[in-house]
C-alpha cells in the first residue's frame, strides 16, 4: 500500500493555528485517520506523546521521509468541538476554494488566549481564639498593616484582595509572613468576563396563536422522533417568529443539547439578547466583534466548558466550540451579512447545513422576505416550509404604505426631501406624541463634492469612489479611510464653485432638527454607533422615549419593536435600487418591507410613506402590498432569463494586483486557458473587466464571471485555474486569487 501522509497542528494555540507538522499514517490506522482526528504523536527529541488534530492528508511529505515520526494511535474520546470544527475548515477549504489556513483562521476565529481574569481572596485560617492572639502579638509589637487585616478578619474570615490591598493599604511584605506562617491563604479563581449587564427577569412564557403553535408542535414531533430537517419560518413583519425560536430552543435544551441562534447585524444584540436573557437566564452569552479580545475568548471558554447552553451573535457565532449542539436558528437569513466578504467566502446558511449535519442537529431559518435561494429550496422540498401570515398580537395590523412619487413633488414645486405627505404625517405624530423612524441607505453627510466649473468630483487618490463629506468639514474615503479637509477652490481647476451633492443621515439630522425645532432627534448610523456600547445606548434612549424622530441607516430597520413608532418614512427607496448588482431589486424589496414593519407594531395604527422616483418598480409596488409571493415570481423570471442565482450558480473569480499590466496580463491568460473546458461544457463566461471598484488602498481589481447549473463542473474550473496559476508563477507570483460562489 502507498504510504500515507497526516499534516496536523500539534496543539490549537490559535496564534499558531498556522504551523503544521508531517507524520507518516501507520498501515494499522490507514482507516480510521481523516482530516479532524485528534491523534497521539511523538514530538520533541523526548518523543513526549501529543495530542494533535489532522487537518490534511496526503500521498507525500514535505519532510524528509526517513526523519518522520508515526502516528502512535487515534485518542478514542476524540470527537471533540474542535475536531468537528477541523472537519468543518476542510469542507469550507474544499466547497469555497481557501487555503487549510484561511479556513482553519475563520472556524477558530479566537487567534491567541488572553490571560484570564482572576478573582484573589484573602482566607483567614485561624479560629476566632487564635486570630485575637494573633492580633494582640501584632498590636504589641507595632504591626499597624497586620492588625488591620486580624480586625478585619474579626468581622469576615474573607477578604476580597482588590479591597486588601487599595483599601486597607496592605502590602504582599505585609501579607508574605502571615501567609507563610499559615495564619492567612491567598486563594484565586478564574472568572470568565460575562458582557450582558442584564438581570435575568424570568419572564413568563407568551401565549402562542395557533400558527405559532402549529409550527411548535410539528418541530416537537419532528425532534422527539430523531427527524432533523431544515425549517423555513416565512413569518410577515410582527408575527412573533422570536417566541416560536424561544419554544424550539426551550425543547432542544430540555434534551440536554446547545444552541446557536445567528442575527445579521450587531445592532439587533440588544433587543434579542434581552428577550431571550429574560427567559433562559445566564445559560445564554453572545458573541461580536464588539467584544473585548479577553471578552471574546470567555465566551468561547464558556461554551467549550458547557458553562453555556446558547450562543447569539453574527455569521462568527457559527462556529462556536459547542459539542452537544442540537439546533442552529437563522434569524432574518435573507440578510446579506450572512456572505463573508473575505476569504473563504462562505454562506453562513450553506455551511450552517453542514454544521447541522454533522452534529445530528435541526437549522431554523426565519424571515418576513426570505432569500430567493432559500424560499427556492423550500418550493422544492429540500427545506419544509412554515408560513405565518398575521401579526402576533390580535390588534395588530400591517401598517398602510403610501408611494409618494417624486418626480410629481417636483413638478409640483416641493424641492426639499420631505414629500408633503410625510411632512404632514410628521405634524400628525408629534402632536400625538407618537414616535417616527427616517431610513435612508446611507451615511455621510452628503453623497460626494464636486466642482460646478469643471464637473470634476474630488475622489479618492487610493481608490476608484468619490469622498463623501461628513459635518465636521471633511472628506472621507469609506473603503480604505482616507480623510482630507474639505478644500475652498477645485483641486483640478481650482474653481471656487464646488458644492455637495446628494443627502446622508448627518444632512438629512440637520433638515430634520431645521424643519420640526420642537422634536428631539437621534441618528444611528456607523458614525454614531462606533464606540462599544453605542447601539445600546441610542436605541434605550428611543425605546424609552427620549426622542421623538429616530434617523438612520440599514440598522434601524431591521428587527426592532418599538410599540409607539407609528410612522416610518423611507426618505430615498431608489439608493438601494439602482446599484449595479443582480440582487438590487431583491435587496429593496426586503428593505422596504423591513421598514413597513416597524410602524404600528403595537394596537395604533400605522403609516408608512415610500419616497421614490420609481414608483411603477415590481420591487416597490409589491413591498408596498407586503406581496412576497407576487415579487417572488416576478425576479425569479428575471433569474431565470439571465441565468443568475438561484436559476444557475455564478462563480466569481477575482484578480488583484498593485501592476495594473500584470493584472491584464494574468487575467486574459487565465480564462484563455478555461476557455476551451467552459465550452465544451457549455459554461456562461463574462470577462475579465473591471471590478465595479476598480482600485482600492492602491490596488487593481478584475473579475471573471462563470455561471452554469451545475456547481460541481464550475468547481472542476476552479482547479484547473488554481492548476494553472501554480505552474505559471511568472504571470501569477504578484496578483492574488480569490473564489466566490452564489
Amino acid at each position: 500500500m502507498a504510504e500515507r501522509y497526516a499534516r496536523i497542528i500539534i496543539d490549537i494555540s490559535h496564534e499558531k493555528v498556522d504551523r503544521t507538522f508531517d507524520y507518516r499514517i501507520p498501515e494499522r490506522l490507514c482507516e480510521d485517520v481523516a482530516v479532524g482526528s485528534l491523534v497521539l504523536i511523538p514530538f520533541g527529541r523526548g518523543n513526549a506523546m501529543r495530542k494533535g488534530y489532522v487537518v490534511g492528508i496526503a500521498s507525500h511529505a514535505d519532510y524528509d521521509r526517513d526523519k518522520i515520526k508515526e502516528i502512535a494511535g487515534i485518542v478514542t474520546d476524540g470527537v471533540t468541538a474542535e475536531s468537528l470544527l477541523v472537519s468543518l475548515a476542510w469542507w469550507l477549504k474544499e466547497q469555497y476554494g481557501s487555503t487549510m489556513n484561511q479556513a482553519l483562521k475563520t472556524v477558530l476565529p479566537v487567534k491567541q488566549k488572553i490571560k484570564p481574569k482572576e478573582k484573589k481572596v484573602l482566607r483567614c485560617l485561624l479560629q476566632k481564639k487564635d486570630l485575637l492572639t494573633a492580633l494582640q502579638e501584632a498590636e504589641k509589637k507595632k504591626y499597624k498593616a497586620r492588625v488591620r487585616l486580624f480586625q478585619a478578619f474579626l468581622d469576615n474570615p474573607l477578604i476580597p484582595y482588590e479591597i486588601a490591598v487599595n483599601q486597607m493599604n496592605l502590602s504582599s511584605a505585609t501579607l508574605k509572613p502571615v501567609i507563610e506562617k499559615g495564619y492567612v491563604s491567598l486563594e484565586s479563581e478564574e472568572v470568565y468576563r460575562n458582557p450582558i449587564k442584564l438581570e435575568a427577569t424570568g419572564k413568563s412564557r407568551v401565549l402562542l396563536n395557533k400558527g405559532q403553535q402549529a409550527i411548535v408542535e410539528e418541530f416537537r414531533r419532528d425532534y422527539s422522533a430523531h427527524i432533523r430537517k431544515t425549517y423555513l419560518i416565512h413569518g410577515v413583519t410582527g408575527s412573533g417568529k422570536t417566541e416560536v425560536y424561544m419554544e424550539l430552543i426551550d425543547r432542544v435544551i430540555e434534551d440536554g443539547k446547545q444552541v446557536i441562534v445567528l442575527i445579521p447585524e450587531i445592532a439587533l444584540t440588544y433587543q434579542t439578547v434581552m428577550r431571550f436573557y429574560g427567559r433562559f437566564g445566564n445559560r445564554v452569552s453572545i458573541i461580536n466583534s464588539r467584544l473585548s479580545a479577553g471578552e471574546r475568548y470567555d465566551q468561547f471558554e464558556r461554551a467549550r466548558n458547557g458553562d453555556i447552553d446558547i450562543m447569539i451573535g453574527p455569521r462568527s457565532a457559527l462556529f462556536t466550540p459547542f459539542s452537544r449542539l442540537g439546533l442552529i436558528l437563522i434569524d432574518e437569513e435573507h440578510e446579506g451579512a450572512y456572505k463573508s466578504e473575505v476569504v473563504p467566502r462562505y454562506h453562513a446558511r450553506e455551511v450552517a447545513e453542514k454544521r447541522a449535519s454533522m452534529q445530528d442537529a435541526s437549522l431554523v431559518l426565519g424571515s418576513a422576505t426570505p432569500s430567493l435561494e432559500a424560499y427556492t429550496k423550500a418550493l422544492r422540498g429540500e427545506y419544509q416550509l412554515f408560513r405565518l401570515t398575521e401579526r402576533a398580537k390580535k390588534d395588530s395590523r400591517l401598517a398602510a404604505v403610501s408611494v409618494v412619487d417624486l418626480r410629481q413633488e417636483l413638478k409640483e414645486g416641493n424641492k426639499s426631501i420631505f414629500s408633503r405627505p410625510l411632512k404632514a404625517l410628521m405634524e400628525d405624530r408629534l402632536a400625538k406624541k407618537e414616535q417616527i423612524m427616517l431610513f435612508i441607505n446611507r451615511r455621510g453627510y452628503a453623497n460626494f463634492v464636486s466642482c460646478r466649473s469643471c464637473g470634476e468630483a474630488i475622489r479618492c487618490p487610493h481608490c476608484d469612489v468619490t469622498l463623501t463629506l461628513h459635518n465636521n468639514s471633511r472628506l472621507v474615503c469609506h473603503y480604505c479611510g482616507h480623510s482630507v479637509p474639505m478644500p475652498d477652490r477645485c483641486p483640478a481647476c481650482s474653481s471656487p464653485y464646488i458644492a455637495n451633492f446628494g443627502v446622508g443621515t448627518q444632512k438629512i439630522e440637520l433638515m430634520t432638527k431645521k424643519m420640526f425645532p420642537s422634536a428631539r432627534v437621534l441618528r444611528m448610523d456607523l458614525d454614531t454607533t462606533k464606540k462599544k456600547g453605542g447601539h445600546e445606548e441610542i436605541l434605550t434612549a428611543f425605546s424609552e422615549g427620549e426622542a421623538d424622530i429616530l434617523i438612520g441607516t440599514q440598522m434601524i430597520v431591521k428587527g426592532h419593536d418599538f410599540p409607539n413608532v407609528t410612522l416610518v418614512g423611507v426618505l430615498a427607496a431608489d439608493l438601494s435600487l439602482n446599484t449595479p448588482d443582480y440582487r438590487s431589486a431583491e435587496r429593496t424589496f426586503q428593505l422596504l418591507t423591513q421598514a413597513a414593519g416597524r410602524a404600528g407594531r403595537d394596537f395604533k395604527h400605522g403609516d408608512v410613506i415610500i419616497q421614490t422616483y420609481s414608483p411603477e418598480h415590481y420591487g416597490i409596488v409589491t413591498a408596498a402590498s407586503q406581496d412576497y409571493e407576487s415579487f417572488y415570481n416576478q425576479e425569479m423570471a428575471f433569474r431565470r432569463l439571465m441565468k443568475y442565482p438561484p436559476a444557475n450558480v455564478l462563480f466569481t473569480v477575482q484578480f488583484s494586483s498593485r501592476e495594473e499590466k500584470l493584472l491584464t496580463h494574468g487575467s486574459d491568460a487565465a480564462a484563455a486557458f478555461i476557455m476551451p473546458q467552459a465550452e465544451q461544457e457549455r459554461v456562461q463566461i463574462i470577462g475579465p473587466v473591471e471590478a465595479s471598484v476598480y482600485k482600492i488602498n492602491d490596488i487593481y481589481r478584475k473579475i471573471l464571471y462563470l455561471k452554469h447549473e451545475n456547481y460541481d463542473i464550475l468547481i472542476k474550473i476552479r482547479d484547473q485555474i488554481d492548476g494553472f496559476s501554480e505552474t505559471h508563477p511568472e504571470l501569477f507570483d504578484q496578483i492574488m486569487i480569490q473564489y466566490d460562489f452564489s
